[in-house]
């Protein structure tokens, strides 16, 4: 059983070197850290989706941002599109791939900001809310596992974590850019929840 977790450590760790030699990939964390930070400074609100694991870690996103990350601060606004009435409604009356972009119809305004997490970078009801968001007027980031993805070709910053034979070593990378985004938004807004001799 010891081989079997020192096998998924070492992989994990191997992935997460690997996307830390690529200078782009820090890049554009930063460059999306900016964006999130424009979005909530303009008075919009940031929206989260995704499938699955990517659900979890949209809705974990957001929750950090209108809740609390590491301190005390004033609730950010963000939504994960997560309801299940909203879900259940949308998939039974126009098609699950309508799920997301429906919400945005319903919500969102230009200037508004879309993080769309989607491993494949193919998820149909994630493709649609980003065409969505595109023609009307708001930025998007993703969060992806393929390069030039077909999401990855739709939006302003593309995070992709690498590829990977398997979902849950890209999704390991993505919780670990949502914390830093979180850690740099909160920098920006609440500089006095963090101490000089913080780094990230």
């Amino acid at each position: 059983m010891k081989q079997h977790i020192y096998a998924a450590l070492n992989s994990s760790q191997q992935m997460l070197t690997t996307f830390l030699a690529n200078d782009s990939n820090i890049q554009n964390i930063a460059d999306a850290a900016e964006l999130l930070i424009a979005t909530l400074a303009n008075g919009n609100r940031i929206y989260s989706c995704g499938n699955g694991g990517s659900m979890s870690d949209a809705m974990h996103f957001a929750e950090e941002l209108s809740g609390r990350y590491r301190k005390n601060r004033k609730g950010l606004s963000a939504t994960a599109i997560s309801d299940p009435g909203h879900i259940t409604c949308v998939a039974n009356d126009y098609g699950y791939e309508f799920i997301f972009s429906r919400y945005l119809e319903a919500h969102a305004k230009p200037g508004d900001c879309l993080v769309a997490i989607s491993t494949s970078g193919q998820s149909k009801n994630v493709l649609k809310a980003t065409e969505y968001a595109q023609n009307n007027g708001m930025k998007i980031l993703s969060l992806t596992g393929r390069a030039e993805s077909p999401l990855g070709q739709l939006v302003d910053i593309d995070l992709c974590a690498g590829a990977s034979d398997f979902a849950d070593r890209v999704q390991e990378i993505h919780i670990k850019i949502i914390h830093i985004l979180l850690e740099l938004v909160e920098r920006k807004f609440f500089p006095e929840n963090y101490s000089c001799s913080d780094i990230i």
